[in-house]
């Protein structure tokens, strides 16, 4: 039930899962978007495509995250970066953007790509440097990803039946209750943290009696 659901998907949902994942919104399992193009691949999608999908979707989420970051400042690595990340990753931006985004875009979970994205914006790194290390980093990554899936598909559906075929129903209405509720957490945060920006602007903004 759960392979017959993740097929259904394509390579729309591809493009939809690697947008999430590099957007404000978290993905309730790390790897949604790899675990969805192997399982495609090995069922015969055409892997360019699913690579070109991962690839956009990543962009546009990359993008997003990228322009929050440039309008709340720094002060949006402390809502989403752990205390003890926040200095190494300003560090790293700062001196090494591209490398730094290049890297943190190849490396599998469970390291978080947000907190490098909010970081980029936030330090100046530009639009232009933004697209062209996450491109060359994701076109990378997935690109071996579906090509991989395509040699040893028949190994990794069989690998997928023997692990999770009795557990395919849990894991299936979990992830969709965990999705779900990490669409409905992100946007109520997103939302959140652009009316606490305003109101500290606007606060600037009165003068002093």
């Amino acid at each position: 039930m759960l392979l017959h659901w993740v097929l259904h998907f394509g390579v729309a949902g591809v493009f939809g899962v690697a947008l999430l994942d590099a957007s404000p919104i978290p993905l309730p399992i790390p790897g949604s978007t790899d675990i969805l193009i192997l399982v495609l691949g090995a069922n015969g999608e055409a892997p360019w495509l699913l690579a070109l999908a991962g690839v956009t979707g990543s962009l546009i989420g990359a993008w997003l995250t990228w322009g929050a970051g440039k309008e709340g400042g720094e002060k949006v690595l402390e809502r989403y970066a752990p205390r003890r990340f926040r200095s190494p990753i300003r560090r790293w931006v700062k001196n090494h953007g591209i490398l730094t985004l290049c890297v943190s875009a190849l490396l599998p979970p469970p390291v978080p790509l947000l907190p490098f994205l909010l970081a980029a914006g936030a330090l100046g790194v530009t639009r232009r440097q933004l697209f062209i290390a996450l491109g060359s980093a994701r076109t990378v990554r997935y690109g071996v990803e579906a090509f991989l899936a395509v040699y040893y598909g028949h190994s990794i559906l069989r690998w997928w039946h023997q692990s999770f075929a009795r557990w395919s129903s849990v894991i299936l209405y979990s992830f969709i209750g965990l999705l779900a509720a990490a669409i409905l957490f992100g946007i109520w945060k997103y939302r959140h943290d652009r009316r606490s920006s305003q109101t500290a602007r606007d606060r600037q903004k009165v003068p002093a009696a």
